[in-house]
């Protein structure tokens, strides 16, 4: 027992959602004690994110439908906790060959593994709308940490606006804490074609429920408008949003007075840990996305680096919690770790199948909500693409035009779009989409924004030490 406490590898979790929290647990129940960095100050990512301690809010109310499953991961993780190396609010910021570089406090550290697990989660997917570059617009991520965190609505009349699950449960949400919600607007189509509803009949409950977010939100009162095409954000620069202008399916134009906007169009997953850590990328044409490459169990092209979570595959919640688990057995069972190793057999079989139903869900979600990457391209040449540098479609274009600039990162150089705070992560697929019909060539043709280490800003006196 002492020698395999001895021997025992030294595995760093990154990321406590879903994925991060059941990659830890099974390390746990193997008999290792793995160090876990959450950037978060608390466990649960973004879609089950905790409120801060000394609030009261109930589960249902903050989380409604996904309550129950919101309730047992927070459970799982206290229970973890005394059998864990927890550094929360820290900030993993880079991966060279070994080490895991991360950052608390202001203090550096490098953290060496053997095995690294990334659960980065997603983000919200943005398109660029004209005007969205005002006070008052935010992702639909955003809105849901002004709710789960702050115990706050983003503004007093809300309109929800893009596609995907999310737009109607963050609405839900907001409907349930009593918030006002102006509309939703769907700028997917309500009829679906049958390689979508496929696909969504491989998890038919949580179809149902999705159909359910949209009946509530209707029986609410709330105008829900799918196929719409957005038009713009008005208002101004001293008052913000004031209303959002969209044409419906139908040809005509709708206007939604609010003083908030939340946008989002799916999801995005956080590639920038894996990008640095040298991971093989494929393009994903169903979802017009550059993806991490892995095998069935969440193994990277970089040897002891695992992917899992929609930090790889947006597979949602459910998804996220097999595929932690099972990264985390393979990587114990590469290690040569016995107990690890046994778990791995037993279970990987029975995760591979769930994962397999829960990725033929994800192409159905692709299909039904898709992204709207004609409408991307078709900006107005005012319009702001990169909020952080203000960098207009026509700025992208005229680089195109005059500069020969097509590929993303060349149009980068010269625009300095994707160079702000966010790094790309808002302004990065809609830049390609630009470019690309721009150059008259396929978006894969263009590439992708190359992530750069720090993958988010770092004081300017930040100086590393070993762990």
């Amino acid at each position: 027992m002492n020698a395999e406490v001895v021997l025992s590898p030294r595995v760093v979790v990154v990321g406590t959602g879903p994925a991060g929290v059941r990659a830890a647990q099974a390390l746990v129940q193997a008999g290792v004690r793995p160090v876990v960095v959450d950037e978060g100050r608390r466990d649960g990512g973004q879609i089950y994110r905790r409120q801060p301690e000394g609030f009261k809010r109930p589960y249902a109310k903050l989380y409604g439908s996904e309550a129950a499953k919101a309730q047992a991961l927070h459970g799982d993780f206290d229970a973890l906790r005394e059998r864990i190396d927890y550094r929360g609010d820290t900030l993993a910021w880079n991966v060279s060959a070994g080490e895991l570089h991360v950052v608390h406090a202001g203090e550096p550290q490098a953290l060496p593994f053997d095995a690294l697990l990334v659960c980065s989660g997603a983000t919200d997917r943005l398109m660029p709308v004209a005007g969205w570059h005002r006070a008052g617009c935010y992702s639909l991520g955003a809105s849901q940490i002004a709710l789960k965190a702050q115990a706050c609505a983003i503004g007093s009349r809300v309109v929800f606006m893009g596609s995907g699950p999310l737009l109607y449960l963050v609405a839900s949400q907001y409907v349930q804490a009593g918030a006002k919600v102006a509309a939703v607007l769907d700028t997917a189509p309500a009829s679906k074609p049958w390689g979508a509803v496929a696909g969504l009949l491989a998890r038919p409950r949580l179809a149902l429920r999705g159909l359910g977010l949209i009946r509530g939100l209707r029986r609410a009162g709330v105008p829900v408008l799918q196929g719409v095409v957005p038009l713009r954000i008005e208002g101004d620069d001293s008052l913000g949003v004031q209303a959002v202008a969209v044409r419906d399916a139908d040809g005509g134009e709708r206007r939604f007075e609010c003083d908030a906007v939340g946008l989002g169009w799916h999801l995005r997953a956080e590639t920038q840990l894996a990008d640095l850590a040298r991971c093989e990328f494929e393009f994903e044409p169903a979802s017009r996305q550059w993806l991490p490459r892995i095998d069935a169990d969440g193994r990277s092209s970089t040897q002891g680096v695992y992917l899992a979570g929609d930090g790889v595959r947006i597979l949602g919640a459910d998804g996220a919690e097999a595929a932690g688990r099972l990264a985390a057995l393979a990587a114990l069972s590469d290690l040569g770790h016995a107990r690890g190793g046994a778990l791995y057999d037993a279970e990987s079989a029975a995760l591979r199948r769930t994962l397999a139903q829960m990725d033929r869900f994800r192409q159905g979600l692709a299909r039904a909500f898709p992204w709207p990457h004609a409408q991307v391209a078709s900006l107005p040449d005012d319009a702001i693409v990169c909020r952080c540098e203000a960098v207009t479609a026509g700025e992208l274009r005229r680089c195109v035009d005059e500069m020969d600039s097509r590929e993303v990162n060349r149009a980068k150089a010269f625009s300095r779009v994707g160079m702000g705070r966010c790094q790309g992560r808002f302004c990065g697929h809609a830049s390609a989409e630009i470019v690309a019909q721009a150059s008259g060539v396929p978006v894969e043709l263009v590439g992708r924004l190359r992530s750069q280490a720090p993958v988010k800003p770092l004081m300017m006196d930040t100086r590393e030490v070993q762990a």
